[in-house]
């Protein structure tokens, strides 16, 4: 690893927080450092692996650049630019983020196809594949906590920004989908790792290289399709509301049987989890503590967000309902992170995506095991959300509109989940209609969450989940 290179180290403390992905921009930097620098390829450009390691407020977090350098910037990549380096060789000239230069990504696929090593980085081929290196690799424009690289038509490579110890979720349970043959996730083809340099510690997963879905739409957009179609037939209500409670269903893009489908492939996925992983018979107690941590989460929520108070009450009975009826319950490996945006509608069918689990929590909660009926959960809410969308942006409404709309929306999420979970059951899952309960302490769990979220990141979006918390917690 070279000297440290102090004027490099400015210019990633300047550059770092401006990035989408990065987690600590409300916080200031206490202290960057480069704690694996690898180089892996010389020259003009030349690419250099990092792994940043960042101090904020006592805690440090791990965060992976591919940096590349060249003498003088193009023009097509000034939007990339991090700055001029005044260090020596080989870290020295215009440096710049090397996941939007086609130039470099390719390497990344040329090492996973020779499973090449590079002093501490291993790069993985899946046993049983090949992978194609006559292909560009350019990332998709919707980046969040992570970045995506889509090579041609071949392949997506999910490189994780913030890095997490040992096997990251999505990796892992990916992989032993694609090892079961489980036809609702994209099949795995390689991945890159970083030795930790501890005695018996887990490699650390750097990137996922999986199939990309040429022809997949992605069931938000899918959803939001039909929910402006739904409200597209509405009309301002006089003494009658018919427009705002007529059947969903005659929206020209319903999208019940999608979502019939789409909880039919969730229950398939959940029957393949448990036989890659298992299943736990879960005593009470573990309930209980699950429960326990709900009520913490609400107790928190509620001094921070003044509008979650009124439902808070409500909240909590359904939560300590569930504590007191609590009984041993199945526990498996699950998504842990459903929502409509992890799930793609190809010609073959429904894809689900992004094993991750919630970003926020720490790793070992997000490789736990738990109920499936928690992804269900998720994605109820994710129904929600869909239906209220589009009203967030319709600020200035007669009363009386606001309130025949909002009964629109509460029909087009009701149907649509109503759908999902029939899908759910007839495939196999556990019925939510027969753990009512525990779904709706679930639900209420995440919206709880959601709401935390939305006033700490997306205040106009808080009444989303307000607004359907004033039905779920009634």
């Amino acid at each position: 690893m070279p000297p440290p290179d102090h004027s490099l180290v400015r210019l990633l403390s300047d550059w770092l927080p401006r990035q989408r992905w990065f987690g600590g921009k409300d916080v200031p930097i206490d202290e960057l450092s480069i704690g694996t620098a690898t180089e892996l390829r010389s020259g003009d450009p030349a690419l250099h692996h990092l792994v940043l390691d960042v101090r904020q407020d006592g805690v440090t977090e791990h965060y992976q650049v591919l940096l590349g350098v060249r003498g003088e910037l193009p023009e097509r990549l000034g939007a990339c630019a991090i700055g001029r380096t005044a260090g020596e060789p080989p870290i020295s000239g215009q440096v710049y983020d090397a996941a939007h230069d086609p130039d470099l990504t390719g390497i990344l696929l040329d090492f996973m196809a020779n499973e090449t090593a590079v002093g501490p980085l291993q790069f993985r081929r899946a046993p049983g594949t090949g992978i194609r290196t006559d292909v560009e690799g350019l990332p998709i424009s919707a980046e969040q906590s992570n970045t995506s690289l889509i090579y041609g038509d071949a392949y997506i490579c999910k490189l994780f920004r913030r890095l997490s110890p040992g096997v990251n979720p999505d990796l892992e349970v990916n992989l032993a989908l694609s090892r079961a043959g489980c036809e609702h996730v994209p099949a795995v083809h390689g991945w890159i790792e970083l030795d930790p340099g501890a005695p018996g510690a887990e490699p650390i997963t750097l990137a996922l290289l999986s199939e990309f879905l040429r022809t997949g739409t992605d069931a938000w957009q899918l959803a939001l399709t039909s929910a402006r179609d739904w409200f597209a037939q509405f009309s301002p209500p006089g003494p009658a509301t018919a427009s705002a409670t007529d059947d969903a269903g005659s929206a020209g893009g319903d999208f019940a049987a999608e979502a019939e489908r789409l909880g039919a492939a969730t229950a398939q996925v959940h029957r393949d989890l448990a036989r890659a992983f298992g299943v736990t018979q879960t005593p009470p107690e573990v309930l209980r503590d699950i429960v326990f941590g709900m009520n913490v989460q609400l107790d928190q929520v509620t001094a921070a967000v003044p509008e979650l108070r009124p439902h808070a009450h409500a909240i909590r009975e359904v939560f300590d309902q569930v504590a007191a009826e609590a009984t041993v319950l199945p526990f498996q490996r699950v998504h842990g992170d459903l929502h409509l945006g992890q799930a793609m509608r190809t010609d073959t069918g429904w894809v689900l995506l992004d094993f991750e689990g919630e970003p926020a929590r720490a790793p070992a909660e997000r490789r736990a095991l738990a109920h499936p009926l928690r992804d269900v959960a998720g994605m109820l809410r994710s129904f929600e959300y869909a239906a209220r969308f589009l009203l967030v942006r319709e600020g200035g409404l007669p009363a009386e509109s606001a309130d025949a709309l909002e009964l629109r929306a509460q029909a087009w999420a009701e149907r649509n989940r109503a759908a999902f979970c029939a899908g759910y059951a007839a495939a196999g899952g556990p019925d939510p209609a027969a753990h009512a309960t525990l779904v709706r302490a679930f639900e209420l769990d995440k919206a709880v969450y959601e709401v935390r979220y939305e006033a700490g990141n997306r205040p106009s979006w808080l009444p989303v989940p307000l607004r359907s918390l004033a039905r779920l917690a009634s």
